[in-house]
């Protein structure tokens, strides 16, 4: 039996949906392609069938600037290994830059920083930023391939230096100035950067954080420097060295080098948690172009005031160019999103006229719980659009927004990730939205649910897929030569398809649940199921702050699965308590899914992005190596790991598995 649809809980307007970058895309490929499709989602399956078709659309629409024409689009259709648009010559930042052109005095940027207070550029200031930027590192001797890398916050230097790296062909790297040495030691020194670009400090919750010994440590650490460019805020820059103001007064023109389509952009990096960060490669071409395709889902143009609260160490950082290259006005985040307290983020939104906000799962789930209401506080009227990622959220979350913080506003999580720096599902301005759901699989990306003899399944729960190339996913992993990395990561499971490591399940409308990692699998008396409905049912008491589930299988034994939860403060985790926990596990989800073992905790480890860390745990408890299952360095709560290792030693967790290897 198929089962009901989720209810809706919004519907655009017929003027919201007919005014929206999708309607006009459907109306630019009727007028200028002759194509027509009856709904969505005959509008998908040519995207993905046809990718010559859909992608030289994307490239006409939105007018990518290019001083050489593609003689191709897809030139080999394969993964990995495909070829997108040879002979075509372009640069990111040019088509970035664009609208300094069009619209010199409007504002491009706004930064609201703890350490440096709030600050702005109209992108003529912008544009001249870069090109003074980018006229010093040409003489320093920077050019085509040389890697650039930061320790910076999001804020306008990263934002600057990104674009006037990418201006010459340079490669770009950014790692967070809260990240710990070790884990930014491995990132970087993988691909031997000539420059750095380092903030010696910054403020958070009030708070001045010296990093001028780590920073000194790192320096040490790359021996491939040639240059360190200083941001000052502890103390003062070397008497021997430049300060990044240095950089930035010139009155240069802007050069642009014009590079091959797959010409790398940046190197980005997995978590980390388990091994070394993969450096992966994403070329000048193929960020582009997703960018301006997620613009059509995300309904963004020149009109909006976009806003991602993000870290310089996620992925999002890097998804903020979407905006910007539409000439939509981006505002940053920098601080702590707690401080003073958690309606601080909502007053910038007030403050700032934001028209499109985004935020982690974790942000909306922490503000549900702290039971804090925008929409009766603040006056939100320019806020049309709510973006949310990072994890799934639960149609709790979906309910909060809509009583809490708007009841006519467009909520739109999205599914992608850091490895092709895109999204496969997510909203569309001109579809309802249904409780605990995206709305769509977006343009392009032919992502679909394998059971595990690759057959597609709808309305069943499967593994993410993507069967089509796109121009986004990964050029390479930095050092992986042969490709073996690269082909473990996501082809080994079915041979030229893209696995992605989510459980997802597709609805015959079209829409989507994510349920949690695929490598963090809850297989319980042969029922498997990801985490995330477990979580949505422990986390909808009130007395449940936050919790961690992993199913444990020892050799020659059932498996067993502890809940470990935050509580409330004050609360107690009592015997009534429990039950209460196992009521809502059976109600929600399944009797089979009830926990062997409910286990108080002060906190959920999790990455620097905020997810957590399901499989270290689940490797620590079968018995791995405390000092191997994670990266402390990778981690926003390094300390809350110990729970863990004494947890797995007191119960002498993993000799089962030892006994018997």
């Amino acid at each position: 039996m198929t089962a009901a649809p989720r209810p809706v809980l919004w519907t655009p307007s017929p003027e919201r949906a007919d005014a929206s970058r999708m309607a006009d895309f459907i109306r630019w490929l009727k007028a200028e392609r002759g194509l027509e499709f009856h709904d969505y989602n005959a509008l998908w399956e040519w995207s993905v069938n046809d990718l010559d078709g859909f992608w030289s659309a994307i490239w006409a629409f939105f007018d990518i600037r290019a001083s050489a024409p593609y003689t191709q689009v897809l030139a080999e259709r394969r993964m990995p290994g495909a070829v997108w648009f040879p002979a075509a010559r372009l640069n990111f930042t040019e088509n970035m830059l664009r609208h300094a052109l069009d619209m010199p005095e409007k504002q491009a940027l706004v930064v609201q920083s703890e350490t440096f207070g709030r600050r702005q550029l109209t992108w003529a200031q912008l544009a001249a930023q870069v090109a003074s930027v980018a006229a010093r590192f040409r003489a320093m001797g920077l050019g085509q391939g040389d890697r650039v890398v930061a320790i910076l916050p999001n804020t306008d230097t990263a934002l600057v230096a990104m674009l006037a790296a990418a201006s010459l062909g340079a490669i770009w790297s950014l790692c967070a100035p809260d990240m710990g040495h070790v884990a930014i030691l491995d990132r970087f020194r993988q691909i031997e950067p000539k420059l750095l670009i380092a903030q010696d400090g910054y403020v958070h919750a009030g708070k001045a954080i010296d990093r001028r010994e780590v920073l000194g440590t790192i320096v040490a650490g790359l021996p491939s420097l040639e240059r360190v460019v200083h941001v000052p805020v502890i103390g003062e820059v070397p008497p021997d060295g430049l300060a990044w103001g240095d950089l930035t007064g010139d009155d240069a023109a802007p050069e642009f080098a014009q590079l091959p389509f797959d010409h790398p952009l940046w190197v980005v990096y997995s978590s980390g948690t388990t091994g070394n960060p993969k450096p992966i490669v994403h070329g000048h071409g193929g960020v582009l172009l997703e960018g301006a395709k997620q613009s059509l889902h995300q309904d963004l143009s020149a009109k909006d005031r976009f806003c991602w609260l993000t870290s310089s160490g996620w992925i999002m950082w890097n998804a903020q160019f979407a905006a910007l290259g539409q000439g939509a006005t981006l505002i940053t985040h920098d601080g702590a999103p707690n401080h003073p307290d958690l309606m601080e983020v909502w007053r910038l939104v007030e403050r700032e006229r934001i028209t499109y906000f985004g935020a982690g799962a974790a942000f909306v789930a922490v503000c549900a719980k702290a039971g804090i209401r925008p929409g009766d506080d603040l006056d939100l009227s320019a806020l049309r659009s709510l973006g949310v990622t990072g994890s799934p959220l639960t149609s709790d979350g979906y309910d909060w927004v809509y009583d809490a913080v708007k009841s006519d506003i467009w909520l739109a999580p999205i599914s992608g990730g850091t490895d092709f720096c895109g999204v496969f599902v997510g909203g569309n301005p001109m579809l309802p939205v249904r409780a605990g759901e995206m709305q769509c699989r977006f343009l392009g990306n032919a992502v679909r649910a394998f059971d595990e003899e690759g057959n597609e399944l709808v309305g069943q729960v499967g593994e993410l897929v993507c069967t089509e190339p796109l121009p986004s996913m990964p050029l390479c992993f930095w050092g992986d030569d042969d490709g073996s990395r690269l082909h473990d990561s996501y082809f080994d499971t079915y041979p030229g398809i893209w696995r992605h490591g989510d459980w997802i399940e597709f609805t015959p409308e079209g829409g989507s649940v994510i349920y949690g990692r695929s490598d963090a699998t809850i297989n319980r008396k042969g029922l498997r199921m990801g985490s995330a409905e477990i979580y949505q049912a422990v986390e909808g008491l009130p007395e449940v702050m936050d919790s961690l589930v992993v199913d444990l299988e020892f050799l020659g034994r059932d498996s067993f699965m502890p809940l470990f939860v935050v509580l409330a403060d004050g609360v107690a985790l009592d015997d009534a308590l429990k039950e209460r926990i196992n009521a809502a596990i059976r109600s929600h989800v399944s009797a089979r899914f009830v926990p062997n073992e409910i286990v108080q905790i002060a906190q959920v480890p999790r990455t620097l992005s905020g997810k957590k860390l399901e499989v270290p745990v689940k490797k620590l408890l079968l018995g791995g190596d405390p000092d191997k299952v994670v990266n402390r360095d990778s981690m926003t709560n390094p300390d809350s790991f110990d729970f863990f290792v004494s947890y797995a030693r007191s119960r002498g967790m993993g000799k089962e598995i030892r006994a018997n290897d």
